[in-house]
């Protein structure tokens, strides 16, 4: 929280950083900048840092980088655009944001998300930064794909693209509300060619979990799309064991030879 009399307190110095930042409209501020803009000595520097994060007007966002919130966005101060965080953690782009800031991104569930899940092939952690979670997880390389970028302010965030996020809503479904929301969503994106089916087959056949593969698959079919788009997929399943439709210790329900899944109740 900033201190609403943190003004009467700033250093001619602190008010020079201050000036300074809100000229160049920063909102991630690195060490290097701040050795570029200002001439201080490495104390000083360091104290006038140690000072404006005490009042809040910079938050620590790792080490050597810094968000500023300026003194007139109120006592609260401002928040960050989560999606300038990533690249900050992942500047040689081994990363994309995904699952449920994505599955709100791309209109599939109207639930506003205090997490951001970034999908990574080197770090494995948790960072509470302001009011946002941001998890840090871990994936193998070849999950890394089905990728685009967006632009927010003059940076580059790498993103799961429409189709890959629908298979990820698949494998990770408990933000959507489970299993059988993300079939529903599926099923409504395929049957009104809100999505790209050949894309989406293409990305699912890579997909290193079977069980996503089938439960695809099979919604896809029951969507109305034909067996010749889908024969990519079929035959990654097709010499594979009986999965569940819904993850359950219970073996009970009809068998869809097709796609070898048990259509068990959800």
């Amino acid at each position: 929280m900033k201190n609403n009399t943190a003004k009467k307190y700033l250093g001619p110095k602190e008010t020079e950083v201050i000036a300074r930042l809100s000229y160049e409209k920063a909102t991630l501020i690195t060490k290097e900048q701040f050795e570029r803009w200002f001439e201080f000595k490495p104390a000083l520097r360091k104290q006038i840092i140690f000072r404006l994060k005490k009042k809040g007007i910079l938050t620590a966002i790792k080490r050597g980088v810094y968000f500023y919130s300026p003194l007139e966005s109120g006592p609260a101060g401002s928040s960050i655009n989560e999606f300038l965080v990533p690249p900050v953690f992942f500047p040689k782009g081994n990363y994309y944001v995904g699952y449920s800031i994505m599955y709100n991104y791309y209109g599939f569930t109207d639930q506003i998300f205090q997490t951001m899940y970034i999908l990574n092939t080197s770090l494995q952690r948790e960072k509470t930064i302001g009011s946002m979670r941001f998890r840090m997880v871990k994936i193998p390389l070849q999950r890394m794909y089905g990728l685009g970028k967006i632009k927010i302010k003059d940076t580059e965030v790498i993103v799961s693209d429409k189709e890959r996020t629908l298979i990820d809503m698949f494998y990770f479904s408990g933000p959507v509300g489970g299993l059988n929301t993300a079939f529903e969503i599926l099923k409504e994106q395929a049957k009104n060619r809100k999505v790209n089916i050949s894309k989406l087959v293409k990305y699912t056949v890579k997909f290193p979990n079977i069980s996503t593969r089938k439960r695809i698959g099979l919604v896809l079919e029951k969507a109305g799309i034909n067996y010749k788009r889908l024969e990519p997929l079929l035959w990654t399943v097709r010499k594979t064991s009986l999965v569940t439709l819904y993850p359950s210790k219970s073996r009970k329900g009809k068998i869809n030879t097709t796609w070898k899944v048990i259509e068990n109740v959800a």
